[in-house]
């Protein structure tokens, strides 16, 4: 397996992995559950650039010439200006009442969201791409790595503190209550 910078051709296999970590929040902007228009959203916003799900800010893990893992991470402190067209467009699409938290700000490279093939789980993808996230950000670079997990969700949660994640707060993203974990350098 290989972790790599995406490509523009990569969105339609990156939309439903990072749909698989942030399908229920996607249907918050959305305001429906409906998974094709989900993927559609983020697979459009995936091939543009300079927004928060660009392929610009999306790393994959191929094997066998298969994309089986993605990741999404950007620096904290341009979320504002990387979330507007996302919020511009959900206002005037779906919900002209959206107006989401910011779950990351300066001082962090922030993992948006991380998503393994289902037909691979189980076999440490998840593992390695974090590990990938952490030589290249807070090894390399010194930078502080941040991400959000639900409390509902020891497995992912157990995942990172054994990684070297910890704990350093609570923030809130379209309602719904997240732990704050960081690896700092």
């Amino acid at each position: 397996m290989i972790i790599t910078k995406a490509k523009k051709s990569d969105a339609p296999y990156i939309a439903p992995l990072l749909l698989l970590a942030m399908e229920d929040i996607v249907y918050k902007f959305l305001k429906k559950e409906d998974y094709a228009a989900a993927k559609d959203f983020l697979q459009y916003f995936i091939e543009k650039e300079n927004n928060q799900y660009s392929y610009q800010n999306c790393f994959v893990a191929v094997a066998n010439n298969e994309i089986i893992g993605a990741v999404n991470v950007y620096k904290g402190s341009d979320l504002k200006v990387l979330r507007k067209p996302i919020v511009e467009h959900v206002r005037k699409c779906f919900n002209p009442e959206f107006d989401p938290e910011l779950e990351t700000k300066a001082g962090e490279y922030y993992i948006d969201s991380l998503g393994v093939n289902q037909n691979h789980h189980g076999k440490g993808i998840g593992s390695e791409i974090l590990k990938f996230l952490i030589e290249e950000y807070v090894h390399k670079n010194n930078e502080t790595l941040g991400l959000l997990v639900e409390k509902d969700n020891p497995l992912a949660k157990n995942l990172y503190l054994r990684i070297g994640f910890k704990i350093v707060g609570e923030k809130t993203l379209v309602g719904k209550k997240l732990e704050h974990l960081q690896i700092i350098p």
